[in-house]
C-alpha cells in the first residue's frame, strides 16, 4: 500500500470523503441484501461473484489494463495466495448474506466489531508481532467478550466469529502475497478463481428449481446484476482513501460500518437484540476503545518522531 500523500490538505480531505463513502456503503449492505429476498445466500453469493467479475473485466478492457496479468501468471505463489484469499472472502460473503436474510444483521455487526481485535491477535500469533500493553488489554477483553457471548447466549456465536476470522485471515493473506496488486486487479483474480464455483452453485440450484433470477420481476433481477458494481465501488473508494489518509484515520472510520449495520438491523429491519447480547456488545466496545486510544497515542508518537528528525543535507 502506498503511503498517504503528505502535505496536501485537499488530498487528505478527499481521502477522508472516500473512506466515509467506502465504509458507509458497506454499512448499508444489509438493506441491499435484504431487498434480494427470496434469493438464498448461495444464489446471492454466486451472482455477486459472477457480476463482480464481469464488472472488473469490463473496466480493465476500457482501461486497457492487462500488463499486470503476466506478473500473476509468472508467480505461482502469488496466484495461490490470491486463490486462498478468494476462498476466505467467499466464506465471509456467504455468512454475511446468510446473517442478513435470516434476521441476524446484529450478529454480522458484532463480527465486524470483533474483526480489528482478531486482526491484532493474528499479528501476534501468526506474524509474531510485539503488542503494546494497551493492545494486549484489548485482545484480552475481546476474548472475554467471545467467552461471555458463548455462555450468555447459550450457543457459540458462529456468525460473528466466522465473519471476524474470515475477514481477518483474508487481510492477512492479502498482506502476505497480494500487496503488489491494486484493489481492482486483486478483485479480478479472486472472482475469476471463484467463477467456476459460482457457476456450479447456480447449476446445482437450477437443478433443484431453487433459483430466483428472472423469476421475481425486473427490479429483483436488476438488483442481482448490480451486485458487481455494489461490490467493486466501495473497494475502489477504499483504495483511493488508503493512499491519501493515515492508517489511524482509516482505523477509526471503519467502525462506521458495523455501527450502521447494527442500527439498520435493530431500527429498520426490526431485529431483536437481547439484553445479554447488548452486554456483549458493550464488552467489545471497551476493547475497541482501548485499541482506538492506543492507535491515537501511537500516531502522535510517530508524528513527534518525524518532526524530530533532522532535515536532510542539501
Amino acid at each position: 500500500m502506498s503511503p498517504p500523500l503528505a502535505g496536501d490538505a485537499g488530498e487528505l480531505k478527499r481521502g477522508t470523503i472516500f473512506a466515509f463513502l467506502a465504509y458507509g456503503i458497506w454499512g448499508l449492505f444489509p438493506l441491499y441484501f435484504h431487498a434480494l429476498e427470496p434469493s438464498g445466500a448461495f444464489e446471492i453469493l454466486a451472482h455477486r461473484i459472477l457480476w463482480t467479475m464481469l464488472f472488473c473485466v469490463v473496466v480493465l478492457v476500457v482501461r486497457r489494463d492487462f500488463a499486470w496479468v503476466s506478473t500473476v501468471v509468472r508467480r505461482p505463489k502469488l496466484l495461490g495466495g490470491l486463490s486462498l484469499a478468494a476462498l476466505l472472502i467467499a466464506v465471509n460473503w456467504v455468512v454475511y448474506v446468510l446473517a442478513v436474510i435470516t434476521g441476524r444483521t446484529y450478529a454480522a455487526a458484532l463480527g465486524y466489531f470483533l474483526n480489528p481485535i482478531v486482526t491484532v491477535g493474528l499479528g501476534v500469533f501468526v506474524l509474531r508481532e510485539r503488542l503494546r500493553p494497551m493492545q494486549w488489554a484489548a485482545v484480552s477483553v475481546g476474548a472475554i467478550a467471545a467467552v461471555y457471548l458463548t455462555v450468555a447466549g447459550g450457543e457459540f456465536p458462529w456468525i460473528a466469529v466466522s465473519l471476524a476470522f474470515s475477514f481477518a485471515f483474508y487481510g492477512l493473506v492479502k498482506k502476505k502475497v497480494g500487496a503488489s496488486l491494486d484493489a481492482m486487479h486483486s478483485l479480478t483474480v479472486e472472482t475469476l478463481v471463484l467463477a467456476p464455483v459460482a457457476v456450479g452453485v447456480l447449476v446445482w440450484l437450477a437443478s433443484k428449481g431453487s433459483t430466483t433470477f428472472g423469476e421475481e420481476g425486473a427490479a429483483h433481477t436488476s438488483l442481482l446484476v448490480a451486485a458487481g458494481v455494489v461490490t467493486a465501488i466501495p473497494l475502489l473508494f477504499f483504495a483511493a482513501a488508503a493512499r491519501r489518509i493515515p492508517l489511524v484515520t482509516i482505523g477509526l472510520i471503519q467502525f462506521l460500518t458495523p455501527m450502521l449495520q447494527l442500527l439498520i438491523g435493530v431500527v429498520l429491519l426490526g431485529e431483536h437484540v437481547t439484553g445479554a447480547l447488548w452486554v456483549g456488545f458493550g464488552i467489545v466496545w471497551i476493547a475497541l476503545l482501548l485499541l482506538t486510544i492506543d492507535s491515537l497515542r501511537q500516531g502522535q508518537t510517530n508524528r513527534r518522531a518525524r518532526l524530530a528528525e533532522p532535515e536532510p543535507c542539501p
